[in-house]
């Protein structure tokens, strides 16, 4: 720890590509996790529901197996292929097999995860909740581009999250006191559980998901209560003009669903980037009005 008293750059630029390593393990978990959840759920609904005879690949499927391959022509990535954002330049986005397109998405968010690593690291130094705070933010990336592909946010994300937010309160890591965290957790969940059921009652329709709500409480957790009308307030802003220009863009009625865990993790990283600077602003304000 003394290291980084004597030298302040040092976190920071250790944390950036600690990130760029960790965005390229994300672009696997934001791949594969629904695909082991999907293998996992058609296992349970055969063995409850044997006569659905759904088709059950048996091959072993995890984040570590098999090795990364080119989904055009499934050549297993070499070492040297497979540095972040280096590689792709180098390959110019392309196979070094086949050819065919690689995506600028996984570049693209292994920076995204490097870039907030440096935010994080800049903001708030070096401590043992600094590093739970990066930690937080990668679960907060893979949740937020597994709910866009797949309308989806993962049990085995946010619960985690939850339970990790408490627990750090609870061992004195967390600046967030412990009865703030449990109510920042419990309030998340009923927030948006109570809007999901007054949706439901007046219009017959689902509004979001469960994952919603386990994603606002692990906000809670770690962030405490006081920062959940902040959290809420952004995502909402965030996700009516985001969700808007979406819709349009895939040319779809107002009425279809879109996924809103991306609006709360944009809105939990804003609160924990720059929360207290935003409270002590909007205070001046209305002292000032």
């Amino acid at each position: 720890m003394a290291v980084f008293l004597h030298y302040p750059w040092l976190f920071p630029m250790l944390a950036t590509i600690f990130g760029l390593i960790v965005g390229s393990f994300l672009n696997v978990v934001i791949h594969r996790l629904p695909i082991m959840m999907e293998r996992e759920w058609r296992k349970e609904c055969n063995e409850s529901f044997a006569e659905c005879n759904l088709e059950i690949d048996n091959n072993t499927y995890n984040l570590s197996i098999p090795r990364s391959a080119c989904p055009s022509c499934h050549t297993p990535i070499r070492a040297i292929d497979n540095i972040p954002v280096l590689s792709w330049l180098m390959l110019k986005g392309k196979c070094r097999q086949c050819h065919a397109s690689i995506s600028a998405r996984y570049p693209l968010i292994e920076m995204l995860t490097a870039t907030l690593c440096l935010l994080v690291a800049w903001q708030f130094g070096f401590s043992y909740f600094s590093v739970a705070l990066l930690f937080f933010t990668f679960v907060l990336i893979a949740a937020t581009f597994i709910d866009l592909d797949t309308m989806l946010l993962p049990d085995q994300l946010t619960l985690p999250l939850v339970w990790a937010g408490i627990s750090l309160s609870l061992f004195g890591i967390s600046p967030v006191p412990l009865q703030d965290a449990v109510i920042g957790a419990m309030a998340g969940y009923l927030c948006l559980w109570s809007v999901y059921w007054g949706f439901k009652l007046i219009t017959g329709k689902e509004g979001m998901g469960y994952g919603d709500f386990k994603l606002l409480a692990a906000l809670g957790a770690w962030l405490g209560w006081q920062y959940l009308p902040m959290i809420i307030l952004i995502s909402s802003l965030v996700g009516l003009v985001f969700g808007i220009i979406q819709l349009r863009m895939q040319k779809k009625g107002i009425d279809k669903a879109f996924p809103f865990g991306p609006y709360l993790a944009i809105a939990g990283l804003i609160a924990m980037l720059w929360g207290d600077e935003i409270l002590q602003h909007y205070y001046r304000f209305l002292l000032g009005a």
